[in-house]
């Protein structure tokens, strides 16, 4: 269990396409919700994007509280970020490539007031049995410590992100470790839904949670899978 957070997990629901799906939110306590700008099928029009966000900041979420957006990238040309952030008022970048702490540091030289998540997708290295326990946290340790001094969070996720497919929990335990030693939140993505994040919540405490995929009917975001979702994890 990590120290960061010593009540619920943060809910971060991501995905979201429309502002009528945002408006039924009204009343979720939900603490981020997050927009797709890489390629997938739940990718908006960066030309939409003021509008959503301007949604986002309208909701009355956890505490009555607004929720904070969050962009989700994947090696966008800074310049391209720097086009999308003059118009769309981002909380959060949320990258998902192979940025490294000199991009990160660029970036936040240019949009300071903007927060900074850097996800790792979860190798089977990360879980693999053959190595020992300390071999499996110093892998881990190793990948986020380059990071402790340019992001905000941490995001750990299945490989691809947004798959619905769940990664190998058993990862879990060495990268919270690794995010409390160095004194950063995370949060976990990666296949969550109503039927399993109890369980999740059950063996782990982390920061935050992410979700997408499992909160939705046939590809669209389902406001009443959101609800069950959002309870199970303040019931957890």
């Amino acid at each position: 269990m990590t120290a960061l957070n010593a009540g619920h997990s943060r809910i971060k629901i991501c995905g979201l396409r429309d502002e009528k799906t945002i408006q039924a939110m009204n009343g979720l306590p939900v603490d981020e919700i997050g927009f797709i700008f890489a390629p997938s099928r739940r990718r908006i029009d960066k030309a939409d994007a003021p509008k959503l966000i301007q949604a986002v900041h309208s909701l009355s979420a956890r505490g009555g509280q607004a929720p904070r957006a969050v962009g989700v990238f994947v090696n966008e040309p800074l310049e391209e970020l720097d086009l999308l952030l003059g118009t769309a008022s981002l909380d959060v970048v949320q990258l998902h490539g192979a940025e490294t702490p000199e991009y990160i540091a660029e970036l936040r030289r240019r949009h300071p007031r903007i927060q900074v998540w850097k996800v790792f997708s979860i190798r089977s290295s990360d879980s693999d049995a053959a190595c020992t326990e300390a071999a499996l946290a110093e892998l881990a340790l190793a990948r986020l410590a380059p990071y402790r001094s340019c992001v905000e969070a941490i995001l750990i996720d299945a490989p691809g992100g947004g798959t619905g497919e769940a990664f190998n929990w058993m990862a879990i335990d060495h990268y919270q470790a690794a995010s409390d030693s160095i004194g950063l939140p995370m949060y976990i993505a990666g296949g969550l839904h109503a039927d399993n994040v109890r369980t999740l919540l059950g063996t782990y405490r982390p920061y935050g949670i992410d979700v997408s995929s499992g909160v939705e009917t046939d590809g669209i975001k389902d406001i009443e899978k959101m609800r069950l979702f959002v309870r199970r994890v303040m019931e957890a």
